[in-house]
């Protein structure tokens, strides 16, 4: 039995289900698209949601999927990385054979949870995850050597994310929705390379080869640049959506846009995430929401308020 607990434990490191955190992005469409979902399709507010959540699971699947491919074509490397090694297949804790086996049956769930869609999007859905797949895969045969094109791939992985969501429940992301995703996949790949130079040293070059053409400069600058471009535009759609996100909530005062409030949180994360990330702190900047307190709250501020915001829009008279 306890051999059991240690296999299925194994295999949950396997699928990395913390970096299924990642798949919040699936449900930014069928978020902020919730009120005109329900206007037009009559829909309760649960039905968008819930095709949103499938469409999460089966990028969570399709994900832990490729990871496990990845760890089984990068065993014999891992074994002699210092950090990699401790992986379960780089380690021997679980086998090539039951490694294979484990892969087929997240990528099954996937497909069970696209099939759980309504007939009309289901299509939409399966190629924007195929698409997904083909990304990572090209990402890890490739991509991931090639400067600048590395970063990329990671950040196009976001978009395909959101554009999944999207077609979960039948509506096109935004161009503003677009952008924000993009400038801030692309700050936090910029972002995890600053953090394995602060944190590795000279050693981040054999932990990552891409690392040998980049340089702190180069770096420091594109984290810069990507975050305040993720703020600015995320700035710029706040005040795009003010028509549809003000509302005026006791008779005395003016009709207000009260989704600026969001900005609060989201400057202070950004902004915070570059301090920790320069001081090595951390290596990753999704580690941030699972290790910085300062930073859940931050994000947990901007999801609230995001939230009460467009839960306020579907009560609110217009």
């Amino acid at each position: 039995m306890k051999h059991d607990r240690g296999t299925v434990w194994s295999l949950v490191r396997l699928a990395r289900l913390h970096q299924w955190l990642k798949g919040v992005f699936v449900l930014i469409g069928p978020l902020y698209g919730l009120k005109d979902l329900t206007a037009q399709q009559h829909e309760l507010w649960w039905e968008p949601l819930t095709a949103g959540l499938l469409a999460f699971l089966a990028f969570g699947f399709a994900s832990s999927g490729c990871y496990v491919i990845n760890d089984l074509h990068d065993a014999e490397l891992d074994r002699m990385h210092p950090r990699k090694r401790h992986r379960p297949i780089a380690s021997g804790a679980v086998g090539k054979g039951a490694a294979g086996v484990f892969a087929a049956v997240l990528f099954v769930l996937a497909a069970g949870c696209i099939l759980a869609l309504d007939a009309a999007v289901r299509l939409g859905v399966a190629a924007v995850v195929l698409g997904y797949v083909v990304n990572v895969f090209a990402y890890s045969a490739w991509l991931k050597h090639v400067v600048i094109a590395d970063v990329l791939s990671l950040a196009l992985g976001f978009v395909l994310r959101m554009f999944g969501g999207c077609a979960a429940v039948g509506i096109a992301p935004t161009t503003w929705l677009l952008n924000v995703t993009f400038f801030l996949a692309m700050f936090l790949a910029f972002g995890k390379r600053l953090g394995e130079r602060r944190t590795l040293g000279l050693d981040a070059a054999s932990a990552r080869g891409v690392q040998a053409a980049y340089t702190d400069e180069l770096l420091r600058m594109v984290v810069v640049v990507t975050g305040v471009a993720t703020l600015i535009t995320y700035a710029g759609y706040v005040q795009a959506r003010e028509p549809e996100t003000s509302f005026q909530v006791w008779p005395f005062l003016a009709r207000f846009n009260f989704l600026w409030f969001t900005m609060v949180p989201a400057i202070y994360a950004l902004m915070r995430a570059i301090v920790l990330l320069e001081r090595g702190q951390y290596d990753d900047p999704t580690e941030l929401a699972v290790k910085d307190r300062p930073m859940q709250g931050a994000v947990l501020a901007f999801m609230f308020l995001t939230a009460g915001v467009l839960s306020w829009k579907l009560w609110a008279p217009q």
